[in-house]
């Protein structure tokens, strides 16, 4: 049986066009690969790339798109509203398909320990990947950004899991894992306040006492003049989307705004967007189950 692992790398280049088609053409050529999206944002000048294959091609792929932004990408000219640490801030595996988390933490020590001997990238293991609760939590790893990695890594606690001490001078560092399907979930604000933004995503954050397995900041939308909550649900199926909604509705409330829009950045399991329409439309007895294209799986090829 054929084994096929998802990642999904971040990388910190959301504005020029010409160097995320340099980033991503790795994940179109490498043989036993298949990209299945890249969205780039300008506001959190970001690119987040999803990509599924066989263990070793994709490993191979995510190496050479690493060695690619390292190339194109220089930090130390990096301005984004997103928190970002190096050209390649973060890179996951998720077990998809006969494969299990075991083999996608192998997979990712294998990539990050490859990075460091290839490129002099540091790589942090982070999630299911390591046992160091500080490392645990990519928050807690990226703390700082670029801008303070080279004081923040030459403390004890903060050692790399593979490299050296030091910082690469135009890349910065990286944080390497394996975990569950993760969704990346916006929702914008009809205010320009990111004061007012902040405070709703303190108010719903986990490790502010709000939604257990809810990541939140505030973002500016400067082009549009509005601001954003901006989300990582780590675990869909315990906080699920209309949840986050319902919550952030509540909070904003407080200050008089309004929800005017959401987006999902990247792929979402379709199992979390079912939770959602059933929720919304009161659909009683209401699965997957129930999804045409969910029996389709193994006629389209």
């Amino acid at each position: 049986m054929k084994k096929v692992v998802e990642c999904v790398p971040n990388f910190s280049e959301g504005r020029d066009t010409a160097r995320a088609e340099k980033i991503v053409e790795p994940f179109r050529r490498t043989e036993g690969v298949k990209l299945l999206n890249y969205e780039m944002d300008k506001d959190h000048n970001r690119m987040v790339v999803t990509a599924v294959g066989e263990p070793k091609f994709l490993a191979n792929a995510v190496v050479d798109a690493v060695g690619i932004a390292i190339e194109v990408i220089d930090m130390r000219r990096h301005k984004g509203q997103h928190p970002r640490m190096g050209a390649v801030d973060v890179i996951p595996f998720i077990p998809v398909k006969n494969t299990t988390m075991d083999e996608a933490i192998e997979l990712s020590k294998e990539v990050a320990k490859t990075v460091w001997e290839k490129y002099r990238l540091p790589a942090f293991l982070y999630e299911a990947s390591t046992d160091n609760p500080l490392h645990k939590n990519l928050a807690d790893i990226r703390r700082g950004q670029f801008e303070e990695m080279p004081q923040k890594i030459k403390l004890p606690e903060w050692k790399p899991d593979f490299g050296e001490a030091y910082i690469h001078p135009t890349a910065g560092v990286v944080a390497i894992g394996a975990r569950m399907p993760l969704i990346a979930f916006n929702v914008n604000l009809d205010t320009n306040s990111i004061t007012i933004a902040n405070k709703i995503a303190k108010a719903i954050r986990h490790s502010n006492g709000g939604l257990r397995y809810c990541k939140a900041i505030g973002i500016e939308l400067k082009e549009r003049n509005i601001t954003q909550v901006s989300m990582n649900l780590t675990d869909y199926t315990r906080t699920p989307i209309y949840r986050v909604v319902e919550l952030v509705r509540i909070e904003a409330k407080r200050y008089g705004v309004n929800i005017v829009g959401s987006e999902i950045v990247g792929l979402v399991p379709m199992e979390a967007l079912v939770d959602a329409v059933t929720y919304y439309m009161g659909l009683e007895g209401f699965g997957i189950e129930k999804v045409l294209e969910s029996h389709l799986t193994d006629l389209i090829p």
